[in-house]
């Protein structure tokens, strides 16, 4: 068996969701339609975006159901895409704080999928 390489979100507005993650990751979508957007990261997977209306099978999960996780360098580097995000308007679930993995903190996408940043802890 494969790795995994596509995490799909659902989403109530995927055009919507699509101009933020647009905005958040810098780049385009490779493919958009009214219900769908997918962006290429540079790790190699693919990130999805789906209406929840327009997923088959049909899904009983409301919001907020994922976590991505962005890795930076430092506890320095999480402070500044906190600010960053804050100044943004992102909605911050957890201030930057020191947990048993590293140094982190977690905003949400429209949807409330949590957006996790950190600097692994060195060990």
């Amino acid at each position: 068996m494969s790795d995994p390489d596509f995490v799909l979100l659902y989403v109530d507005d995927a055009p919507a969701s699509a101009a933020f993650y647009q905005a958040l990751l810098g780049k385009p979508p490779v493919e958009a339609s009214g219900g769908f957007a997918m962006f290429a990261l540079a790790s190699g997977v693919m990130l999805g975006l789906w209406a929840r209306a327009e997923v088959t099978p049909a899904t009983a999960t409301r919001g907020g159901g994922a976590e991505l996780a962005f890795t930076v360098g430092d506890a320095a580097a999480v402070r500044a895409k906190h600010a960053e995000w804050s100044a943004r308007g992102l909605a911050i679930a957890q201030a930057p704080t020191e947990l048993d993995f590293g140094f982190t903190f977690v905003a949400l996408d429209p949807d409330g999928h949590r957006l996790r940043v950190f600097a692994p802890a060195h060990r």
